[in-house]
């Protein structure tokens, strides 16, 4: 789908995705030190926002001018406008938000590979030593395996495929790759999502 397609679709509901932030996301920065964070694909805004409410300065990025408008709304709604910037950038074609950053976040960024690979390398371009990379996406076992989600196989990957799309950046270490089970809620009751988690830490230093 390109941006006129995702400003259709968050234009014909109230809120796409909901308000609370990714079970994922909210889980793998408790902990890290508060910082400054660029959300890549941000769609509404609901993790940014989270994020800001945390204390983090937040730049959320998405391609859908429909969608950042609504963050910003969203944010100011939530007290955090003062911590949040929301642009219209696309995470492939750019230009992005000029790091580094502390955090960089792509959550449920589905696209096909060498489109992925591109993405991946733009955000690590802007991280700052030590800072983490948290990459969160439908595992291509959901097709078969869960619920919901994309169903074109092109645009499903793994942890393993992040960690080899960034194979050859030296000075990223990775401190999580796994697959990760989200309970999904469905008319016949409690079903399970798949998705890949990644995350990454540059290191301080060279290498």
């Amino acid at each position: 789908m390109d941006a006129a397609a995702w400003d259709a679709r968050y234009a014909a509901t109230e809120l796409l995705w909901g308000s609370a932030p990714n079970r994922f996301v909210a889980a793998e920065i408790d902990g890290l030190a508060v910082g400054r964070a660029l959300d890549l694909a941000c769609g509404e805004g609901r993790n940014a926002i989270h994020l800001a409410t945390l204390g983090w300065h937040v730049v959320g990025a998405d391609f859908s001018a429909t969608a950042v408008e609504r963050a910003g709304r969203l944010a100011e709604h939530a007290g955090v406008a003062d911590r949040t910037t929301f642009v219209v950038a696309d995470a492939v074609a750019g230009p992005l938000p000029a790091g580094p950053f502390d955090l960089v976040l792509l959550a449920y960024l589905q696209l096909p590979a060498q489109r992925r690979r591109t993405a991946l390398h733009r955000a690590a371009d802007l991280l700052a030593p030590g800072a983490t990379l948290l990459v969160v996406a439908h595992d291509s076992a959901n097709l078969t395996e869960g619920v919901g989600g994309p169903q074109d196989p092109a645009v499903l990957y793994t942890a393993d495929d992040v960690t080899a799309d960034l194979a050859d950046r030296a000075e990223l270490s990775v401190d999580a790759a796994r697959r990760v089970h989200r309970p999904v809620p469905t008319p016949a009751g409690e079903r399970t999502a798949v998705d890949a988690l990644v995350r990454l830490r540059r290191r301080v230093g060279r290498g």
